[in-house]
């Protein structure tokens, strides 16, 4: 099969809001407003991202802003207190920062935000230097591709790869991102194979097949 994935550059953005290490906290909370976003990376020399400041980072300030913590609080939260006394992103930000390349999948992209409990991440080069910023709204614009450009995907990258003999005895239908195989196989265990091929395309929602006498992948898969 010779079908690309998507990876990260392909959805980053490209135009991201960033602070030098020297940034002030007043400064920090101001950006973020203006770009309404919750995290910045911190940048060092050229464009070498060296931290990240989110609103996780500035938000003890203002917790133990009227409050003077017992011991016992002292010492399980000195990470919080002391960025609670902090004025700048290098003393706020969370180093190093956690990052991606831009050639990585979307898949990967999306497992190192969701094992981060993270909303973005930025997307940096071989150097470390910035290129962009990836965030759970961009992964999901893949979902925004076409009925047709995917069904043609489909056919190309895995009707024609699977079902060479002949290719047209299997038609794809896309609706609403859903794949639907129709036609008879004659070698039911390719079924459970095509599913899993399908469901690796960018873009789809869920696969189903429908011929007489043959089982959903799904079901299949299980069997």
């Amino acid at each position: 099969m010779h079908g690309t994935p998507h990876i990260v550059s392909d959805v980053m953005t490209h135009t991201v809001a960033a602070i030098g290490c020297g940034a002030r906290f007043k400064e920090i909370v101001q950006m973020m407003q203006d770009w309404k976003v919750s995290a910045l990376p911190v940048l060092e020399g050229e464009g070498r991202v060296v931290g990240v400041v989110s609103e996780a980072d500035l938000l003890p300030k203002e917790e133990f802003r009227d409050s003077d913590p017992d011991r016992r609080t002292q010492l399980r939260r000195l990470t919080d207190l002391a960025k609670a006394g902090a004025l700048t992103a290098g003393e706020l930000m969370t180093s190093p920062a956690l990052t991606i390349a831009p050639d990585a999948t979307l898949a990967q992209a999306a497992r190192t935000l969701a094992r981060a409990k993270v909303k973005r991440l930025p997307v940096v080069n071989d150097l470390g230097m910035l290129e962009g910023v990836v965030s759970r709204a961009d992964l999901l614009k893949v979902f925004l591709r076409g009925d047709e450009e995917i069904a043609e995907e489909v056919r190309r990258e895995v009707v024609s790869y699977l079902f060479q003999s002949p290719a047209s005895s299997v038609r794809v239908k896309v609706e609403e991102g859903v794949v639907t195989l129709c036609g008879r196989v004659r070698d039911t265990s390719l079924i459970p194979v095509a599913a899993r091929l399908v469901r690796a395309v960018e873009g789809v929602v869920d696969v189903e097949f429908e011929s007489a006498g043959q089982a959903r992948p799904s079901e299949d898969a299980s069997a």
